[in-house]
């Protein structure tokens, strides 16, 4: 699998969104239209569906389509959950996307693993080992390349400037505890410290998964799935750290029903300055301008802050990557697609018009934000890095993760039970 020091990292990012309700969706595989025309359908399943990405990604297909006319690109676009839904039920039946929106990890070995998933290593090699390594680990797997990366990325602190200033605070935290003084005093400001897309459950795994890293350390989270024992005494001070938090009730109101992005949402309620900040990846800042108004100059970004006496530090970073991956068998009109998608040219407009960080460095140059510059910052400084619990962890440990956190801030688990859940599903996956 590579390094096993950077199998462990990977990025996850794109919009991440979710929320909307599924809808039917027609079975997948690029086919001819037949006829005389020859010409060959290629479905490109994929989770951006908030702008501007959604028009950016539509203008690159467009794109494609007029460099090979023999190519029509159907795109197949689903917010995060259903997505994951979906592609669950696709796995089970045998039958993948011609080109999939995968974010490595757990479960895209799950999809590798029953056969359904092109071996990209030699039909990519010539132009894929340019790409930034980093990026492209979530993918591999036996030093086989499972998928090309487009984005990577971190999560962290996403705030607003000036209720930080009203509530009298002059820095961003770098502590826990000083993370929680900085919540008293927004809520003794009148100020709601955090939005949190309740209903979704993965964006408050975020705050179990860092609070985990930084109090029994980044090896601890591969040691406890290995171990298939999530009960080591620092998972579970992570959860009491987590519970005090929720104590201090930070969150906005509503906040068990709300999603990621809509327009009453974590993104829009920070967006639109209804609250002092969110635990969200690159990603936030546009997202938050699409559902809300975005805070422009008072945005911010900083690193999820040290736990005192923990064995993590505030350089070891939690994140992941998008990328795509191949059917078994997908045409090589697949192949060329991801190409086009990981070309120097394709990826400056991706930095320049959606946000994200660059994976070709060539397009390096193309990144002015300066958040997004703190973010690579971050990045570059990393002396670990840990893959998404819910991609890094096989697809049902990952989903008791999500909910057992949940069910640890909506108040109904204690930050025991919520190992003791997560250990009983790792154990009965063996």
């Amino acid at each position: 699998m590579g390094d096993p020091a950077l199998s462990r990292r990977g990025f996850l990012a794109a919009s991440a969104a979710a929320g909307l309700s599924m809808t039917a969706l027609s079975a997948c595989g690029g086919d001819s239209d037949g006829g005389s025309s020859g010409t060959t359908t290629i479905e490109w399943w994929n989770i951006s569906t908030t702008q501007p990405t959604k028009d950016v990604w539509a203008g690159l297909a467009k794109q494609f389509e007029a460099q090979n006319p023999d190519v029509k690109i159907k795109i197949v676009q689903l917010e995060n959950d259903a997505y994951k839904s979906k592609m669950t039920a696709l796995t089970a039946s045998g039958k993948l996307p011609d080109i999939f929106h995968t974010w490595g990890g757990g479960v895209l070995k799950q999809q590798i693993d029953a056969g359904l998933v092109e071996d990209l290593t030699d039909r990519t090699k010539e132009w894929a080992d340019g790409l930034l390594p980093v990026a492209r680990e979530p993918y591999l797997f036996d030093d086989k390349a499972y998928g090309i990366p487009f984005d990577i990325g971190m999560i962290g602190f996403w705030y607003n400037k000036a209720l930080f200033k009203q509530a009298g605070i002059s820095t961003p935290p770098t502590t826990w505890s000083g993370f929680l003084d900085a919540v008293r005093k927004l809520k003794s400001a009148g100020i709601t410290p955090l939005a949190l897309a309740g209903k979704e459950k993965w964006p408050g795994m975020y705050y179990w998964a860092y609070l985990a890293m930084r109090t029994a350390g980044i090896d601890a989270l591969q040691k406890a799935s290995d171990d298939k024992d999530f009960t080591g005494e620092g998972l579970v001070q992570a959860g009491q750290h987590l519970q005090d938090l929720v104590d201090l009730q930070p969150f906005q109101k509503g906040f068990l029903g709300a999603a990621y992005s809509s327009p009453t949402g974590q993104a829009a309620t920070v967006g639109n300055g209804k609250a002092a900040m969110e635990l969200m990846g690159q990603w936030a800042p546009v997202v938050e301008a699409d559902m809300g108004k975005g805070l422009g100059t008072n945005l911010g970004f900083f690193p999820f802050p040290e736990v005192e006496g923990g064995q993590g530090a505030l350089t070891e970073v939690f994140g992941g990557g998008g990328g795509h991956a191949l059917r078994a068998g997908a045409p090589q009109a697949a192949v060329d697609f991801l190409k086009f998608f990981a070309s120097a040219a394709t990826d400056t407009e991706l930095v320049k018009k959606t946000g994200v960080l660059p994976v070709v460095p060539a397009a390096e140059s193309a990144l002015t934000d300066p958040n997004l510059k703190a973010v690579q910052t971050q990045l570059k400084a990393a002396t670990g890095f840990q893959l998404y619990l819910d991609q890094a962890y096989a697809p049902a440990v990952g989903q008791e993760v999500n909910d057992s956190v949940a069910a640890l801030i909506a108040g109904s688990k204690s930050p025991q039970q919520v190992t003791e859940s997560i250990t009983k599903v790792a154990k009965e996956e063996q």
